[in-house]
């Protein structure tokens, strides 16, 4: 599904990123873990197109979508969320997911500003597909509530289902469990296997071992920039080089 060749970067005289190279198969979950400051969100950011690579490459499913804007690979259904929730905090639950399902919408400016029959039509599929991506993420009594007053956690899911609502191939997730108790933190694996079951590949950043260790089909490790370890959850739990990075050594 996604390739990352080579991937380097560097700000001024700071290398962040160095020669990161790994796959992510379509249909798994892959966690991207390590140490702060190892550049995981760095590597995001670049996958995403916030960032150009200084070295490398980023294919989507064969095409190198390394001169992509974002918006541009968000058509080809790469989607992210972010580490710290971004939301239209004085929109209701519905509304903002309802951004997300109008990047899709066929209606014009004409339409929508004279209220044409079609677009009307079309608004109501919208409205309607909105409150479906709300039960799908466990949230659909708090569609007229605004988004601003949401706790974290429930925050947290409407920007899940607002990137559904972009249908997204591939979902990159930084950080979905930071700011969230063990019963959310639970109730969010479920969610990624479900949203893994409808055939969307995840790739996610994540510091809780828990969470990655129950839910990934394969870990990255990165460490100072450059790839420390690859594989299993189990190979690398027992990965001496990955244990000395989190814990150091005498």
């Amino acid at each position: 599904m996604l390739n990352l060749s080579g991937i380097g970067k560097q700000f001024g005289g700071l290398t962040a990123l160095q020669g990161i190279s790994f796959n992510v198969g379509k249909g798994s979950i892959t966690g991207i873990i390590g140490p702060n400051g190892a550049g995981k969100t760095t590597l995001f950011n670049i996958a995403t197109g916030i960032y150009p690579p200084s070295a490398g490459a980023v294919v989507l499913e064969g095409k190198d979508i390394s001169k992509l804007p974002p918006e541009g690979r968000a058509r080809l259904g790469l989607v992210r969320t972010f580490q710290n929730i971004e939301l239209f905090g004085k929109m209701t639950v519905l509304e903002n997911v309802m951004v997300g399902l109008h990047t899709r919408s066929g209606s014009g400016l004409f339409a929508c500003s004279f209220r044409m029959p079609w677009q009307m039509s079309e608004e109501r599929r919208i409205r309607e597909r909105a409150k479906e991506l709300l039960a799908f993420v466990g949230i659909r009594e708090l569609a007229d509530v605004q988004a601003g007053t949401l706790s974290f956690g429930k925050g947290r899911l409407l920007e899940i289902a607002r990137a559904m609502a972009l249908e997204p191939k591939l979902l990159l997730m930084d950080e979905p469990a930071a700011g969230l108790n063990s019963s959310e933190t639970a109730e969010l694996a479920d969610l990624i296997k479900k949203i893994r079951d409808l055939g969307v590949t995840v790739a996610l950043v994540e510091h809780d071992m828990d969470l990655v260790m129950d839910i990934c089909d394969q870990l990255v490790v990165l460490n100072l920039g450059t790839m420390l370890a690859e594989g299993t959850p189990r190979e690398i739990q027992d990965n001496q080089a990955v244990i000395t990075a989190y814990l150091g050594e005498e």
